[in-house]
C-alpha cells in the first residue's frame, strides 16, 4: 500500500576522502560533534539531509560518561578486540561506495551493559536525534508493551479482536472479517488489510475525512474482505496504524504523552521528534528521530528483559512474545526482527530493530552485547551482513 506509506527515504550522495584512523581513547579536541543550536521543533528529516560531512570522524574506545543513564567502559579492558573493532572502524570511515551501502553516520557498541565504543562520521552528530524509518514500528511495540505493565492493557488483549478497543469506529460499514483482527496479528503484519491504490489516492485527496479513528475506519471499510487465518504476511502501514490507535484510546491523555512521558521519559529520553501520521496520532511506520545513545538504550533494555534502572517498564513475558517469530514469517516478532546468525562455527540468536537508509538496533542475548547504527544509504545497504561477521568475532573469544 505505497500510496499510504511514509515519503521515501531517499538521500543524496556525498563523496568522501578515504580517512586512516589513528587510535586515542579521546579524539584531539575531545569534543563529540555536535550540532549547535538545534531546535527540535525543526523539521529533522530535511535538515538532517544538509548537515555537513564531519572533516574527521570520531572515534572514542573509551565513550565519556554523560550522565543520560548509560554507563560506560573502555574497549579492550572492559572487553572486545581493540584492534579488530579499529580495524572496522577504518573501513567505516572511508570513502562509501555508492549511494546504496556505506553512508555509515555513526556506530555505537555496548558490551556487558557497558558502552565501549562511539564513533560518528559524515552527518552524525551526538545531539541530533537521527530520523528513524521503520524502527520506529520497533518503538511503537515498546511503547504496547509499556501499556501492558501499567495494566492499560492485558497480555490476554493481544489475542483479542482489537476492534472494541476503537469505539468510534462505525462497525456496521466494515468489511467481513475486520472483527477478526487481533493486536497480536497487526504487530506481525498479519491484519490481511488489502487497500487498492486507486482507492488510497482518493482517501488522500481529503485528508481531513482521516484524523483520528477514521484513520482504521478508512482501512477497514475499503479493504477487501479479511481472510482467516493463517494470512499472508505483509509489511505495510495499516498494521502499525492500528497499534498505535489501540495504545491512543488506552492511554491518559492520548498515544503522544504517554510515550514522551512513560517510554522515552522513564529511559531519560528527552531530545527527540516524533511526527504525526495522517491521523493526528504518532507516526507508527516510520518518522521518529532519535539519537545513538538512545536507541543503545531500546537495546539495553530488551537485554535487560524489560528493565531499565531496576524498573519493570515492560513485561519480560510480553519481549518473549515480540521476539519469538510468528507463524507467518520466521523473522519476525512484534515489529522487531529475529535471526540466527552463523559465523565462526556457531550460532548466535538476534533481535533487531531496523530502518531503510540504514537504522539498525542489534542485541546478542548471548554476548550481552548491543550494537547500533545510523546511517543515509539508498536502501538497507551492507550493514545486516557485515556487521555480525565483525562485531561478533570480536566479542566472542
Amino acid at each position: 500500500m505505497k500510496n499510504l506509506s511514509p515519503r521515501s527515504f531517499c538521500l543524496a550522495l556525498f563523496s568522501l576522502c578515504c580517512v586512516q584512523i589513528v587510535h586515542s581513547e579521546q579524539p584531539a579536541n575531545g569534543l563529540v560533534p555536535e550540532v549547535p543550536g538545534l531546535n527540535l521543533k525543526d523539521k529533522l528529516y530535511q535538515l538532517e539531509a544538509k548537515l555537513s560531512d564531519l572533516e574527521k570522524p570520531f572515534i572514542s574506545t573509551a565513550p565519556a560518561d554523560k550522565r543520560d543513564g548509560l554507563i560506560v567502559g573502555k574497549l579492550g579492558t572492559d572487553g572486545g578486540n581493540l584492534a579488530a573493532i579499529e580495524a572496522f572502524a577504518n573501513e567505516l570511515a572511508a570513502a562509501a561506495k555508492d549511494e546504496k551501502t556505506g553512508n555509515v553516520d555513526s556506530l555505537l557498541i555496548s558490551y556487558r551493559g557497558k558502552l565501549v565504543f562511539e564513533s560518528y562520521y559524515r552527518r552524525g552528530r551526538a545531539n541530533f536525534p537521527h530520523y528513524q524509518m521503520s524502527i520506529t514500528k520497533s518503538y511503537t511495540a515498546l511503547a504496547i508493551g509499556r501499556a501492558i505493565q501499567m495494566g492499560l492493557l492485558k497480555m490476554e488483549d493481544l489475542d483479542s479482536p482489537a476492534l472494541p478497543f476503537l469505539k468510534e469506529l462505525d462497525t456496521t460499514k466494515l468489511v467481513a472479517g475486520a472483527n477478526t483482527i487481533t493486536l497480536a496479528q497487526a504487530m506481525q503484519m498479519s491484519s490481511g488489510i488489502r487497500l487498492g491504490d486507486e482507492k488510497a489516492k482518493e482517501l488522500l485527496k481529503n485528508p481531513a475525512q482521516l484524523k483520528g479513528q477514521a484513520e482504521i475506519q478508512a482501512y477497514l471499510q475499503y479493504s477487501d474482505p479479511i481472510p482467516p487465518m493463517p494470512r499472508q504476511f505483509k509489511y505495510q502501514e495499516p498494521d502499525t496504524a492500528i497499534a498505535m490507535q489501540v495504545l491512543n484510546a488506552v492511554a491518559p491523555g492520548g498515544a503522544e504523552e504517554f510515550i514522551k512521558n512513560e517510554l522515552l521519559g522513564r529511559m531519560g529520553i528527552t531530545q527527540y521528534h516524533w511526527e504525526h501520521a495522517i491521523s493526528g496520532l504518532p507516526k507508527s511506520a516510520a518518522g521518529s528521530s532519535i539519537c545513538s545513545r538512545d536507541m543503545l538504550k531500546f537495546g539495553q533494555l530488551i537485554l535487560n528483559k524489560g528493565k531499565w534502572k531496576g524498573d519493570q517498564l515492560i513485561p519480560e513475558a510480553y519481549l518473549v512474545r515480540a521476539a519469538t517469530p510468528s507463524q507467518i514469517n520466521e523473522h519476525y516478532g512484534f515489529f522487531w526482527w529475529v535471526d540466527d546468525l552463523h559465523i565462526g562455527g556457531k550460532t548466535y540468536h538476534a533481535i533487531e530493530g531496523r530502518g531503510a537508509g540504514g537504522q539498525f538496533i542489534f542485541t546478542l542475548p548471548e554476548l550481552d552485547l548491543i550494537a547500533v547504527v545510523t546511517s543515509h544509504n539508498k536502501g538497507m545497504g551492507d550493514t545486516l551482513k557485515t556487521l555480525p561477521q565483525r562485531i561478533i568475532p570480536a566479542f566472542s573469544r
